[in-house]
Formats: C-alpha cells, sequence, structure tokens
C-alpha cells in the first residue's frame, strides 16, 4: 500500500485519511489488522466501523474501515468526506459476488465526495484455491474505464501477509 499511496499523492504530507470498503467477507478487518501488525486470529464481522492509525515510514495513515453488510452499506457515503484514498476489498474466491462488488465499487467511484480519489483495490483470499488472479478481477470490474484518477489491483492474503505491503517510500 506505502508506495501506492506515496506515489498517487506525490505529497509530503504527513497524515491520510483512508477508509477501507468492501463487500461483508471480503477481509477488510484483516486486512487492516495486519496492516498494524495485529492478532489477525479471531476477528467477527464489523457490525458497524474500527479506526486505526498505523504509522508507516514518518506517516501516519487514518485507516477507516467500515462493515460491509447490506444494511450498513448505506452508510458508507457518510464517511467519505475529506478521504485521500480509498482502499476496496475483493474476495476473490467469490465469484458468484464479483458483480455485485463491482456494482458497489462503481456507485462509490461515482460519489461526489470521491472524485478523483486514487482507490486501491485488493484481491484478496489468493491463498484460497478457487480464487480467481487479480488480473481477472480487473477486467471484470472494468477497472480500464476509470480514468479520472489513479488506480491498482494488487493480489493479496490479509490472511498470511503476502501482497501487503506497509512501507511508505
Amino acid at each position: 500500500t506505502g508506495s501506492f499511496i506515496q506515489k498517487l499523492k506525490g505529497t509530503t504530507e504527513q497524515e491520510l485519511q483512508i477508509v477501507l470498503l468492501g463487500l461483508d467477507n471480503a477481509g477488510k478487518t484483516t486486512l487492516l489488522r495486519k496492516l498494524a501488525s495485529e492478532d489477525v486470529s479471531t476477528i467477527t464481522p464489523t457490525q458497524g466501523f474500527n479506526i486505526k492509525s498505523v504509522a508507516s515510514n514518518g506517516m501516519k495513515l487514518n485507516v477507516w474501515d467500515i462493515g460491509g453488510q447490506r444494511k450498513i452499506r448505506t452508510f458508507w457515503k457518510k464517511y467519505l468526506e475529506d478521504t485521500d484514498v480509498l482502499i476496496y476489498v475483493i474476495d476473490s474466491a467469490d465469484k458468484k459476488r464479483l458483480e455485485e462488488t463491482g456494482q458497489e465499487l462503481s456507485d462509490l467511484i461515482d460519489e461526489e465526495n470521491l472524485k478523483g480519489v486514487p482507490v486501491l483495490i485488493f484481491a484478496n483470499k489468493q491463498d484460497l484455491v478457487a480464487a480467481a488472479p487479480a488480473s481477472e478481477i480487473a477486467e471484470g470490474l472494468n477497472l480500464h474505464t476509470y480514468r479520472d484518477r489513479q488506480w491498482q489491483i494488487q493480489a493479496c492474503s490479509a490472511l498470511s501477509g503476502e501482497g501487503v505491503q506497509v512501507s511508505v517510500n
């Protein structure tokens, strides 16, 4: 995440506001805990939101991890103001919900408060046999049509930490 964020912002800002979104069970909280070097063995579904400040190479990343259950998604837009980076997490093994997650991402991209905000998409759960590769997910989400902002898709396993970089340089 780090080099992506630094590159995108091209900034010396010491603090960044990051919103972490995705459908329920995509692995958002696991990813956040992994970024914060915390235990990921006992995680329950997020009913509201978690906020964590993660220090990374002299920068402070304030991360809002907001629950992804359908009833909570309607509140997502309330948390988007002053967002510097959107991190969107996808369960790569849940192919049945790829269309649903794509629609939610598309709706977010259209939000006024996210106009031009860079997007980092984590194609999570790559450790599972059924996981679709990041390139296939990028195509399924039509990421190439996002021309008004920088975006990147990154294959990862939040559980093992594979593909979850935190250095900001």
